[in-house]
């Protein structure tokens, strides 16, 4: 399970790494609430995401103490690095927030500096105020980015893992190509794809497909529908693969028959955008460089009110319900790319005027020497 996935070594890495950056904000205990961080420093199997949890993380030799729901206790135990596991609820409705306050007291733990995680999908407003009035002073630091930060560079061993996830898309997709035809409708194809991904070793997806044709496919996001292919379809399809929980996205746009010249037009422009996008890419170039390129090129084919979605984001260890980790590659970025990012491309154009739009995303690995393109697939319009 997750904790056999890398060595203890990476593992001791990564937390010097959040330790040192513990001690640079004065926090003693680090109190993570986010599922893809709690699985960075410990490994995670089950879905205790689904309700309240948190890691204790201490700045020394003080053990770390994970607090989930009590039907996890066991599995978190033998699957994770925690040195100490307890739940809340079960057989009887608990708060969980006066559980973590027990427990922190009968820790001694509430008079530490205490840094805290505010991630946006994972902890309700009411268990953030509740927490606040709990910890008052003892909270010196809002951590939410703190080790996503750390996350965006990442080791071989988990780029491997992003390779693997990569494989498995390029599978899934080609998959779904081939069920592709008239009279077949977007649920049959999805499943084509999602019973590839299962059966070449893929995890559950952390956000669901995108699988938008004909004049659907003039809206950004939307998952597959009863709705039969026709000839004359155009399509946009976007999903991610996962591989022991890291996430390789793809995004590709077919027609059924011969494109109109509007539908190729619009995908020559995000094309272009796309690989002008990816030209300024590498380590140490700007990050707003890159999506300043992407957006030229579309403001200059006059489809700019068509760019109702950013040019792109890094990414990583996944779970429901998003993939995207804290760096956005936008015109407001003061970043510059590193080795180690794995940053997904996706300048899109929807046209709701011509009831067409084009999503081509392509997930990019920057390396010491440039980039490296991950999906083996075609960037081409595919004519079926």
């Amino acid at each position: 399970m997750s904790k056999e996935f890398f060595s203890i070594e990476e593992f001791k890495n990564r937390w010097a790494k959040v330790r040192s950056s513990m001690k640079s904000s004065n926090i003693e205990l680090l109190m993570v609430i986010s599922p893809t961080n709690i699985n960075y420093l410990i490994g995670t199997p089950a879905k205790g995401y689904q309700e309240f949890e948190a890691l204790l993380f201490p700045i020394d030799s003080d053990p770390m103490i994970m607090m989930t729901r009590r039907s996890e206790v066991e599995m978190m135990n033998d699957y994770s690095l925690a040195d100490e596991v307890y739940g809340w609820g079960g057989q009887e409705p608990e708060d969980p927030i006066d559980a973590l306050y027990k427990l922190m007291s009968e820790k001694n733990l509430l008079n530490k500096k205490i840094g805290i995680e505010v991630p946006y999908y994972y902890l309700h407003p009411f268990e953030y105020k509740k927490l606040s009035e709990m910890l008052g002073k003892s909270i010196v630091h809002i951590s939410t980015n703190l080790i996503g930060e750390i996350k965006l560079l990442k080791s071989e061993t988990e780029l491997n893992y992003v390779r693997k996830a990569s494989e498995i898309a390029d599978k899934s997709f080609n998959a779904g190509l081939k069920k592709i035809k008239p009279g077949i409708t977007e649920r049959e194809i999805s499943a084509n794809i999602h019973y590839e991904m299962f059966i070449n070793g893929g995890d559950i997806p952390s956000s669901p497909m995108n699988f938008l044709t004909g004049d659907r496919s003039m809206f950004a996001h939307g998952e597959p529908s009863d709705k039969k292919l026709e000839d004359g379809d155009f399509m946009h399809l976007q999903f991610g693969s996962h591989y022991r929980r890291y996430c390789c996205t793809i995004g590709r746009n077919m027609c059924v028959g011969r494109p109109t010249k509007r539908m190729k037009e619009i995908f020559d422009v995000v094309k272009e955008a796309g690989d002008a996008c990816i030209a300024e890419m590498g380590p140490g170039k700007e990050v707003r460089k890159a999506h300043n390129a992407a957006k030229l090129i579309i403001e200059k084919a006059g489809m700019e009110k068509y760019r109702l979605h950013m040019t792109g984001y890094a990414l990583g260890i996944a779970f429901p319900p998003t993939w995207v980790e804290p760096l956005i590659v936008d015109g407001s970025s003061e970043r510059f790319f590193e080795p180690g990012m794995v940053i997904a491309i996706e300048p899109p154009a929807f046209s709701y005027e011509d009831k067409i739009g084009v999503r081509l995303i392509d997930n990019i690995i920057i390396t010491n020497q440039g980039v490296e393109l991950l999906s083996k697939t075609s960037r081409e319009l595919y004519i079926l």
